[in-house]
């Protein structure tokens, strides 16, 4: 690794979702505590923005996904795009980092590209999963790829793509770090009362898909275990719509933003309900059992079968090889179904057990190289990039 001291590189980095912007901040940190006088500029949200980025516009302009999900906000997000540019062709910065979202970040490198500007693009889209034929698309993209999958390096090397393997950033999280006598004494659950954490997910997009399921899955629930407590964990950007759609829930539930009761959220449940992605393994280092649904619109389910190339959504269960934790998606996203599942993990700890003996695994698997926190190996793998540069 490649530490500088005293050069003054300028990153333009860009995140367009809560968990882009969590990882642009733990980025934004490990580089400068390597080089305090990095610069920085670019797009992302309140994370990032503790880290002193000022962001060119709000990052929750590109939160949005789905195939129809997307089709009202094209102009937007073109007009966004084109503004990302004109910044970047006025600033001339030594580095443009992207993160995740790579509908938005890869057309923002390939409309870069004649600048000249070194281009690092973090966290690989998933082609791998789907429509692999993309892939071909990828060479003059970006100078180095980071992956946070260990099995991701081999797939893109294959391809010719320069690409790093830095492990998975959920295990620098803290998700396992959280106090359950702390949480239950902050907003007084009773000791023996089960704590259910439901996870909707961090876009506007698609927290109405699942927030009615679950709501109607906790009347069925309450009858049936009357002290369940559940206990919804939101990133700030959804929060509003979060708190207006609970209003009427027959349990009210605990919305958290603050990622420290999150985690301690984790540390009192005995059973969560998460849409696909990241959450799984959250959940996973938190220890805590799990089922997993999704709910898209119903055109863009038929689209996404017809391209899906992995036998599972959940990333636990695709790193296992194997069902570790239920996937009830689609049709079986149903008041009832998730009912039976989650009652069913509180209930049985055989079940319960098996699925924490299987993350242990998982989880092994994500460490980065030499034992490096991901964010350092990040940060290092930028840096060795701009000093190949001279800068």
């Amino acid at each position: 690794m490649v530490t500088l001291a005293a050069s003054s590189p300028f990153i333009w980095i860009l995140a367009g979702e809560a968990s882009g912007d969590v990882l642009g901040a733990r980025l934004i940190h490990a580089l400068r505590a390597r080089n305090p006088n990095i610069r920085f500029a670019g797009v992302g949200g309140p994370r990032m923005a503790a880290e002193g980025l000022e962001s060119l516009f709000p990052m929750r302009d590109l939160a949005v996904m789905g195939l129809v999900e997307i089709l009202p906000r094209v102009r937007q997000l073109s007009r966004r795009l084109d503004q990302a540019v004109a910044d970047i062709a006025a600033q001339r910065p030594d580095m443009v980092i992207t993160i995740d979202s790579p509908g938005f970040a890869l057309r923002l490198l390939r409309r870069i590209e004649a600048m000249g500007i070194l281009r690092v693009h973090y966290v690989a889209p998933q082609v791998w999963a789907w429509r692999q034929k993309r892939v071909r698309k990828f060479p003059g993209l970006w100078d180095e790829l980071l992956c946070l999958l260990p099995f991701e390096k081999e797939f893109f090397g294959r391809h010719g793509l320069k690409t790093r393997f830095v492990g998975h950033p959920v295990l620098q999280s803290g998700a396992c770090d959280g106090d359950a006598a702390r949480f239950r004494a902050r907003y007084s659950v009773a000791e023996n009362a089960h704590v259910l954490v439901l996870m909707p997910g961090s876009r506007r997009s698609e927290v109405p898909r699942l927030l009615p399921v679950f709501g109607q899955m906790l009347a069925l629930l309450k009858a049936r275990m009357p002290d369940v407590v559940p206990v919804v964990p939101v990133s700030p950007v959804v929060a509003a719509t979060v708190e207006q759609a609970v209003r009427n829930w027959p349990v009210r539930p605990i919305v958290v933003t603050d990622i420290h009761d999150k985690h301690d959220a984790f540390a009192a449940a005995g059973a969560a309900l998460t849409k696909s992605g990241t959450s799984t393994l959250e959940l996973a280092l938190a220890g805590v059992p799990m089922a997993v649904t999704y709910r898209v619109n119903p055109l863009t389910a038929f689209m996404a079968r017809r391209l899906i190339r992995v036998p599972y959504v959940a990333m636990v269960n695709l790193l296992a090889g194997r069902q570790v934790v239920p996937e009830l998606l689609q049709q079986d996203c149903a008041p009832e179904v998730l009912a039976r599942a989650v009652q069913t993990l509180f209930e049985n700890p055989a079940v319960a057990q098996a699925q924490k003996d299987a993350f242990a695994t998982v989880l092994h698997g994500l460490e980065g190289p030499g034992g490096a926190l991901p964010a350092d190996a990040a940060a290092g793998a930028v840096l060795d990039l701009l000093a190949s540069r001279g800068l």
